[in-house]
C-alpha cells in the first residue's frame, strides 16, 4: 500500500473512532453523575478563589463559567468535557503538524492518543487534567514553533509570546505545569536554541506564565501555602519509597496507556534521550519528558497516595516524537522503535482501543456485574459505583431538609453534613446553592474553610448523610445531638447492591 493510500486509511480511522467516541461520550454524559472528584470541582464553582488544596483555581473558574456562576450540572460538564476529550487527538495531530511533522506520522500519534485509556477515558471527568492536557500540547506547540521561527522575528516574538500564555495555563491546572516551565528553560540552554535564548522573547514568555500563574502563587502566600502543605506534609503521614508504590507505579502506567503502548513509549523515550541534540525540537520534546519524569517520578515512588495519572505530562511529547521523527528516514529506521515493527504497533492501537472501550462498557452496561461472582464483588471498591445514586439520594436530602425547616426557619437552621470530602462535595454539587452543606471527620478538604464545623454546628438541625463505602456513627461525631429520625435508601447496578445512602436528622440534645 502507498503512502498516500496508508495516509488516506489513517484519516478515515482517526474520524470514524471520533465520531464513534463522540456517541458514546454524549450518551454517557446523560447516564451518569459525577465522580466523587468531579464533584469537589463542581463544588469549587461556589467558591471563587485563585486555588484550593488539591490544585490551583482553573478547573474552578471553568466549572463555574459551566455552571453560570454555580455548580454545573454532570449533564452539562460531561457534554463540554466529551467535546474536548473527542478533540484531544485532534489537538496532538495540530501540534505534530506546528512542529512540521509529517502528516502520515502526525494522524498515527494521534490515534494512538485516540485509544490511550489516560485520554480516551480519563479526559471525560472534569478534572483539572483537561485543561493542563490542551495547556501542556498548546505550549509544546507554540513554543516549539517558535524555536523553528527566524530568532527575533515578529513570528517567533507573537509565538513566544502565546506559548507564555499556555503556560500560564498549564501552571494554573495543576502544579504539575511547573515542571514545563522549567523544561523550557532547560531547553534554551541547548546548543540548537541559543540564538533564541539571546534574544528577549523566549524569556518574555515565561516572564508572561509567570504573571498568568501570580495570582495563585499570591493566594496561597498570603494564608500560609495550604496546598503545598495538604500535598506534601497532611496527605503523606505513610509515605517513604516502597516495593508497593513501585508496583503502583509500574502497573498505573500500564492500565492507563495500556501495556503495549507504554513499551512503545518507553522505546521512544530512550531514543529521544539519545537523540536530544539532534535539532531544536528533539531537545524541546526530551526536556518536556525528562523534567516532569525526574521531579514527579521520585514523588510517585515516595507517596502512598500518588495517582498514576501525576506521571500524564512525560507521556505527551512522545507521540508528538514519534510523527516528528518519522519525516526523517535515517531516524525512522533506529532499532529501539522499528524493532517493534509495523505489526506491534497496529496491535497497540487496537489493545489500547480494547482497554478503553472496556471501561466504557463496565460504566455504562450494569448487566455486566452480573458476571462477576457475587462472593468477590465488593460495591465498595468498584469506582463505577460513584457514578450513580447521587440524584436519587440528592432529592431525597432536599425533601428531609424542607420537612425539617419551620416556616420561620433560617436557611442556616438546618445544615447537610456528610462523614468524608466524598459524600460532601456530591452533596454540594447535587444540592442547591442555599443550603449548606458543612463535612465533619478528619477528611473534610475544602470544607473545613467554606463551612466550617464552628459555622455549621450552630445549626439546630443537622442532616447527616452517609453510605457504605466508609461506616459512619452519628452519635460518635455527633455526641451532643439526638437521633430524631433514619432512613435508608438502596441503589442497585446490574441487578447487585451498589450503594446504601443513610440520612439521619439530628436534633439538639437538651439541657439537663
Amino acid at each position: 500500500m502507498s503512502l498516500r493510500s496508508r495516509t488516506r486509511l489513517l484519516w478515515v480511522l482517526l474520524a470514524q473512532l471520533s465520531v464513534v467516541a463522540l456517541a458514546v461520550r454524549f450518551y454517557a454524559a446523560r447516564v451518569v453523575g459525577f465522580g466523587d472528584s468531579e464533584a469537589l470541582y463542581a463544588s469549587y464553582a461556589l467558591f471563587p478563589q485563585p486555588a484550593y488544596l488539591d490544585h490551583p483555581g482553573l478547573i474552578g473558574t471553568l466549572a463555574r463559567g459551566l455552571g453560570d456562576g454555580l455548580a454545573p450540572t454532570p449533564v452539562t460538564a460531561h457534554t463540554l468535557t466529551s467535546l474536548l476529550a473527542t478533540l484531544a487527538p485532534w489537538m496532538v495531530l495540530l501540534v505534530c503538524r506546528l512542529l512540521r511533522a509529517g502528516l502520515h506520522g502526525s494522524l498515527g500519534a494521534a490515534l494512538a492518543v485516540a485509544v490511550a485509556p489516560e485520554i480516551s477515558v480519563g479526559l471525560f471527568a472534569l478534572t483539572p487534567d483537561l485543561p493542563l492536557f490542551y495547556a501542556w500540547l498548546a505550549t509544546l506547540g507554540l513554543f516549539g514553533r517558535a524555536l523553528l521561527s527566524d530568532p527575533g522575528s515578529t513570528e517567533a516574538a507573537l509565538l513566544f509570546a502565546a506559548s507564555g500564555i499556555a503556560l500560564g495555563l498549564a501552571c494554573a491546572s495543576k502544579v504539575s505545569g511547573i515542571t514545563l516551565a522549567l523544561a523550557l528553560l532547560l531547553t534554551l540552554r541547548a546548543p540548537s536554541a541559543r540564538t533564541h535564548a539571546r534574544t528577549v522573547w523566549p524569556w518574555a514568555a515565561l516572564a508572561l506564565a509567570a504573571i498568568v500563574f501570580a495570582p495563585v502563587v499570591l493566594f496561597e502566600a498570603k494564608i500560609g501555602w495550604p496546598m503545598l502543605r495538604h500535598r506534601l506534609v497532611e496527605t503523606q503521614h505513610d509515605a517513604g519509597v516502597s516495593l508497593r508504590n513501585a508496583l503502583a507505579v509500574v502497573l498505573g502506567q500500564v492500565g492507563y496507556v495500556s501495556p503495549i503502548l507504554c513499551v512503545s513509549g518507553i522505546a521512544l523515550a530512550r531514543e529521544l534521550l539519545r537523540m536530544r541534540e539532534r535539532d531544536v525540537v528533539r531537545s524541546l520534546l526530551c526536556a518536556a519528558t525528562v523534567v516532569p519524569l525526574v521531579v514527579l517520578g521520585p514523588l510517585c515512588l515516595w507517596s502512598r497516595v500518588a495517582e498514576p495519572h501525576w506521571l500524564a505530562p512525560a507521556w505527551l511529547p512522545l507521540p508528538i516524537y514519534f510523527a516528528y521523527r518519522a519525516t526523517d528516514a535515517g531516524v525512522s529506521a533506529d532499532k529501539p522503535w522499528a524493532a517493534l515493527g509495523a505489526r506491534t504497533r497496529r496491535l497497540g492501537i487496537v489493545v489500547g482501543f480494547a482497554a478503553s472501550a472496556l471501561v466504557y462498557a463496565w460504566v455504562l452496561v450494569p448487566s455486566l456485574v452480573a458476571i462477576v461472582p457475587r462472593g468477590s464483588y465488593d460495591p465498595r471498591v468498584d469506582i463505577a459505583n460513584e457514578l450513580y445514586g447521587w440524584p436519587e439520594a440528592a432529592s431525597d436530602v432536599r425533601r428531609t431538609v424542607a420537612a425539617a425547616r419551620f416556616p420561620t426557619s433560617e436557611p442556616e437552621d438546618v445544615v447537610v453534613v456528610g462523614p468524608v470530602w466524598t459524600v460532601c462535595a456530591q452533596l454540594r454539587a447535587a444540592l442547591p446553592a442555599a443550603i449548606p452543606v458543612g463535612c465533619v471527620g478528619p477528611e473534610t478538604a475544602d470544607f473545613a474553610t467554606w463551612n466550617p464545623a464552628r459555622v455549621w454546628s450552630r445549626a439546630e438541625v443537622v442532616v447527616f448523610v452517609h453510605d457504605n463505602r466508609a461506616a459512619a456513627d452519628h452519635a460518635t461525631l455527633f455526641p451532643d445531638r439526638v437521633l430524631l429520625e433514619s432512613h435508608t435508601r438502596t441503589v442497585t447496578r446490574g441487578g447487585r447492591l451498589a450503594r446504601t445512602f443513610t440520612v439521619d436528622v439530628l436534633g439538639r440534645r437538651a439541657a439537663g
